[in-house]
C-alpha cells in the first residue's frame, strides 16, 4: 500500500514538509509505502470552462494531469498546506480545484486528510477548507487526536512542537489502520453501496 503526500508550500523543505515528513516516518513504520508530491509552481486557476467534463481530463498543461495519473497508483493522500490569510496556499487551492473537479471520482473510496501548518492562528480555517475536496468526493477523512495542524515559522521551529509532532505521528498511524482495515474489507468481498448523482437546480 502507498501513499502520496502533496507539499502545497511553495517552500520545497519549510514547515509544511517538516509536518508531512513526521506522518510519513508514521506510515513507514507500519509498512506503507510513501512518496512526496511537490505542488508546481506554475500552478494556474481553474478557468471553469467545463471541457474537462468532455475530455476527461483538465485542458491546462501545467502538471495536474500529470499528477491525477499518478495519483493513481496510490492508496491514500495527504494534502499539506501552509497558512496564509486563515486560509490554504493559493497555488495548493488552484491545483486541489482543478484535480477534484476534472477527476474526482478517481479518489474516491480512498483515504484522504490535510495537514496544516502556521506560525499561530488560522490554521482550522485552513484544515476545514483542505476537507471539504474529501468529503465532496466520497473520501474517508482520516483524523488524529488534535487537528492535523503544527505551529512553527521555520522548520525547525515546528521541530519544537512536540504536541504537533504528536499528532502528525497519530495521523500516520490512523491511515496505516484505515487502509489495512480497507483492504480486508476488500478481501472479504465488502464494497460500498453506490448510487448515481443527482443533481438539484435551484434556479431554472
Amino acid at each position: 500500500m502507498k501513499v502520496l503526500l502533496v507539499n502545497g508550500s511553495l517552500h520545497e523543505k519549510g514547515c509544511t514538509y517538516t509536518a508531512l515528513c513526521e506522518v510519513a516516518k508514521a506510515l513507514n513504520a507500519n509498512g506503507i509505502e510513501t512518496e512526496f508530491y511537490q505542488v508546481p509552481q506554475n500552478v494556474v486557476g481553474c478557468k471553469g470552462c467545463w471541457a474537462c467534463k468532455k475530455i476527461g481530463k483538465c485542458v491546462i498543461d501545467d502538471g495536474v494531469n500529470e499528477f491525477v495519473e499518478k495519483a493513481s497508483e496510490f492508496d491514500g493522500f495527504i494534502f499539506g498546506s501552509p497558512v496564509y490569510y486563515a486560509g490554504a496556499a493559493g497555488a495548493l487551492v488552484s491545483f486541489m480545484n482543478r484535480v477534484f473537479y476534472s477527476s474526482g471520482k478517481k479518489f474516491g473510496y480512498k483515504p484522504a486528510a490535510a495537514v496544516v501548518s502556521c506560525r499561530r492562528a488560522g490554521a482550522t480555517a485552513t484544515f476545514d477548507v483542505l476537507n471539504k475536496y474529501f468529503t465532496i468526493n466520497n473520501m474517508f477523512v482520516v483524523g488524529s487526536n488534535y487537528w492535523n495542524e503544527v505551529h512553527g515559522n521555520k522548520a525547525e521551529e515546528v521541530l519544537q512542537d512536540e504536541e504537533g509532532l504528536q499528532t502528525m505521528r497519530i495521523l500516520g498511524n490512523n491511515m496505516a489502520w484505515v487502509l489495512k482495515c480497507l483492504q480486508l474489507g476488500k478481501e472479504a468481498g465488502i464494497e460500498p453501496v453506490k448510487e448515481r448523482k443527482i443533481m438539484t437546480n435551484f434556479i431554472r
